[in-house]
């Protein structure tokens, strides 16, 4: 009896011990699944070829470091919502002062957390072969010749504000037509190539530069002023993420880099993913400074 008593409390013991190292094993699990969740960044991607580089850039660093990377494509608005709520991390190519209004909007859950170039220029473009329109102020009384009519980007930009702004400040008798960056260039290009007058928003860095014989009219009331370009994180990303926040704090690229690789994608025709790797590896020593390396 006390034999039979024995052999049935270490068979207790083994079952208690099983169960426990099964539940050791199960937290174990949940643990790693959530460390793996823990290490998903998710980067904010609008429809603009200047936000293809950098953020292809970041994409590779932060997959070298060891984490998952994710993209959510949305136009400009769409995305700083996303990152004041969370869903999006980082967002690589935030325009100031036209963003300004989102940053504070929304400036107790997003920051601005470093310069990616400046300046950056832009405002209203013509054709060169225009002589005798040099400046914004120079548009006011020949509206007309250019069926008036302001070519533009999506609606969604926050630009497309500014741009009714400075047709309300220098009075001028304009109607601004939104539609997406390739449209816009494909109806500029179209009348280019009959000469006629054409006006539109550009801005660099950009390929509009290198293909078209193009000139930003000088903007004598500074409403257009030149941008510089940031990289806008959700706060939380600094506790969840320290080292990648530490990366994006000292990242910084030159505005000819990124126009030369726009070249690359937009007319080469060649992958955005091996046209980043390029960029990093002919700069690591800036890389590594960027990763505090």
């Amino acid at each position: 009896m006390k034999k039979l008593l024995l052999s049935l409390l270490a068979l207790t013991m083994v079952l208690v011990m099983a169960a426990c190292g099964s539940s050791s094993e199960d937290t174990s699990g949940s643990d790693n699944e959530a460390s793996a969740e823990d290490k998903t960044i998710t980067l904010g991607v609008t429809p603009w070829t200047s936000t293809v580089p950098p953020t292809e850039i970041a994409k590779l660093i932060f997959e070298d470091m060891g984490y998952t990377v994710e993209e959510t494509s949305a136009d400009a608005g769409s995305v700083y919502v996303g990152l004041s709520r969370g869903d999006i991390d980082v967002f690589m190519d935030a325009w100031l002062p036209v963003h300004q209004t989102y940053l504070d909007e929304y400036s107790d859950s997003i920051e601005e957390t470093a310069t990616s170039y400046a300046p950056a220029a832009a405002g209203l473009v013509v054709p060169t072969y225009m002589e005798d329109i040099n400046k914004v102020s120079d548009l006011k009384g020949k509206e007309d010749m250019f069926d008036n009519t302001l070519y533009s980007i999506e609606k969604g930009a926050s630009v497309t504000g500014v741009l009714n702004d400075a047709i309300d400040q220098y009075g001028l008798d304009l109607k601004q037509v939104n539609s997406s960056e390739g449209g816009m260039l494909a109806q500029a290009m179209k009348l280019m190539q009959q000469e006629e007058a054409v006006l539109f928003y550009g801005w660099r860095p950009h390929t509009m530069f290198n293909k078209l014989d193009i000139k930003i009219l000088e903007d004598d009331m500074k409403v257009l002023d030149t941008a510089s370009v940031h990289v806008v994180t959700n706060k939380e990303l600094k506790d969840n993420a320290s080292d990648a926040y530490e990366f994006l704090s000292n990242w910084s690229i030159p505005i000819d880099d990124v126009e030369a690789m726009i070249k690359k994608i937009e007319d080469d025709g060649e992958d955005p993913k091996k046209v980043a790797q390029e960029w990093i590896d002919n700069n690591q020593d800036k890389v590594n400074e960027m990763l505090g390396k």
